[in-house]
């Protein structure tokens, strides 16, 4: 019986020593989960005030940059930092980095339009291009009076592209970019009738360009018709959206009387109203439509 009772005291000064054992690893463990996050916190500080630091230094440098365009080398606002002129080198290509950053954002933001500043920042030039197929076109540039209202001053749009009435339909005043952003679509819509009609009259010379108004938005076309059926056909397309560079409508007319209504020339004509003028006269070619 005796024998029994130290036993079962033995056993449990064991299971005691083990919990006691266990309860000191635990918190030699979590002793060394805090020091590990304590240290990180620290690195993390040190971390920030180098970031701040340098951010700061940044700042200064942009803002030389922004008022004279070359900051001075030792400048004593911007040369916070004592590791010599190396960091002084970064400071002033990430400030130019952020410099064309900005710059670009607010390209993005005006919609692309490259802006100058006129008359000591008393107006604004903004310059329009224009591009067809990926190759850049003419420019246009609007010079804006920056006074209590914008008002445009100078420009060189053509004259037959309907300036006043954008200015008046769009609020120029509260949303100038929806304001150029439409006036951008009749450029560019422009300049792609124009360079389809180019390229018609240097691809296709058996094409004759009888009949075009200054803002290509009519065309009139004679085709010589290929085949047994040898003769001429008259083509009016006419442009009722001048913000597109496809027509809205085709005619053709032929001493054929049925030559429109064959199922070919039904194909001619939805083509010609689908594709790029030049480029739907090769198909009209390949399949043997015109010579």
């Amino acid at each position: 019986m005796e024998e029994a009772r130290k036993d079962v005291l033995g056993h449990l000064n064991m299971l005691e020593m083990e919990a006691n054992n266990l309860a000191l690893k635990q918190q030699s463990s979590r002793e060394e989960e805090l020091n590990a996050t304590l240290q990180a916190l620290l690195n993390k500080r040190d971390q920030l005030k180098v970031e701040i630091k340098a951010n700061t230094s940044l700042q200064k440098m942009r803002s030389l940059l922004d008022q004279t365009g070359v900051p001075r080398e030792r400048d004593e606002d911007v040369d916070d930092l004592e590791d010599g002129s190396e960091n002084s080198e970064l400071l002033l290509l990430m400030a130019r980095h952020t410099q064309l950053k900005d710059l670009l954002h607010a390209h993005h933001l005006i919609g692309g339009y490259d802006v100058l500043q006129t008359r000591k920042g008393k107006g604004v030039c903004v310059s329009l291009a224009t591009a067809y197929e990926g190759v850049y076109l003419e420019t246009y540039n609007l010079e804006m009076d920056l006074g209590s209202n914008l008002r445009i001053c100078r420009h060189n749009i053509p004259p037959f592209i309907p300036l006043e009435m954008l200015v008046a339909q769009g609020n120029m005043q509260t949303d100038i970019r929806a304001f150029l952003d439409t006036l951008s679509q009749y450029l560019n819509a422009y300049a792609g009738r124009k360079q389809q009609l180019l390229l018609t009259k240097e691809i296709h010379s058996s094409v004759q360009v009888a009949e075009s108004n200054a803002l290509c938005t009519i065309l009139v076309l004679m085709f010589t018709i290929a085949g047994e059926k040898a003769g001429a056909a008259l083509c009016t397309l006419q442009y009722a959206d001048h913000t597109q560079c496809l027509p809205t409508r085709v005619n053709i007319e032929s001493e054929d009387a049925a030559l429109a209504g064959s199922p070919q020339w039904k194909k001619n004509h939805a083509l010609l109203l689908e594709t790029p003028l030049h480029t739907a006269l090769v198909t009209m070619k390949k399949t043997g439509s015109i010579a």
